[in-house]
């Protein structure tokens, strides 16, 4: 039986907005299981991201707690969230977050460098990542050197360098041709095979539909529903 690595209770997120406050979704309760790839769909501005940075432990929910690895993390410090994001979280974010005054490889290599392992080790995984995303040729060139596409792969070597058993993407097909897209989400599926859980958002029809699920969050609202079904999003 698979293991529950992420456990969602009563969630709600809202803010206060000049208009007045603004519920992203409310009592939204789920269990994602080890090796589930989920899929966020659902209008623009509807909570995706927002969805995204709460399990990222990067924000805070207004309600509901959210349980990573049997750990309640609303009784979490700040530094303790840290340790858990650097050990279990991956995170791709939609507009890269490179480090300009870093190259591909060193701004791949920066979450093993936090982790204190060895410079060798470090080339080697680095290497093999960047490798498997068709960038190695790039490897020495800064971000203002990259295009849209490459600073993506680089973004996503950077996150799945680390090993995570949770990998959460926001948009991370967003700046890539559709060739790419799909070798990206190859790589997704390799590492479903290997029990990680990954959570995407994404408006893509195609990628959302081969999902093991989709969640599809709108007016408030998120359900899940079966990846095949269609939703207007």
């Amino acid at each position: 039986m698979s293991k529950i690595n992420i456990e969602i209770s009563n969630l709600k997120k809202s803010f206060e907005h000049v208009s007045g406050s603004i519920t992203l979704f409310k009592n939204f309760n789920l269990k994602i299981k080890e090796g589930e790839l989920v899929a966020l769909v659902g209008p623009s501005g509807s909570g995706k991201s927002s969805l995204l940075y709460l399990l990222a432990l990067l924000d805070e929910p207004t309600n509901g707690k959210i349980i990573l690895n049997n750990i309640d993390t609303n009784k979490l410090t700040n530094i303790n969230k840290d340790e858990i994001r650097r050990k279990n979280i991956s995170i791709i974010f939609q507009d890269n977050n490179l480090l300009t005054d870093f190259t591909a490889i060193e701004n791949v290599k920066m979450p093993l460098i936090i982790k204190s392992e060895s410079k060798e080790i470090i080339k080697k995984k680095a290497e093999k990542i960047l490798k498997e995303l068709k960038i190695l040729d790039r490897s020495n060139h800064f971000p203002n050197q990259l295009s849209g596409g490459e600073q993506q792969r680089v973004a996503i070597a950077r996150a799945l360098i680390s090993e995570t058993n949770v990998i959460l993407a926001d948009e991370p097909t967003g700046n890539l041709d559709y060739k790419t897209s799909k070798e990206i989400f190859s790589l997704f599926l390799k590492l479903k095979r290997l029990k990680k859980t990954i959570i995407f958002a994404t408006h893509n029809r195609d990628l959302a539909n081969r999902a093991d699920y989709k969640l599809f969050i709108s007016d408030g609202n998120i359900k899940r529903v079966d990846a095949r079904q269609k939703q207007k999003f």
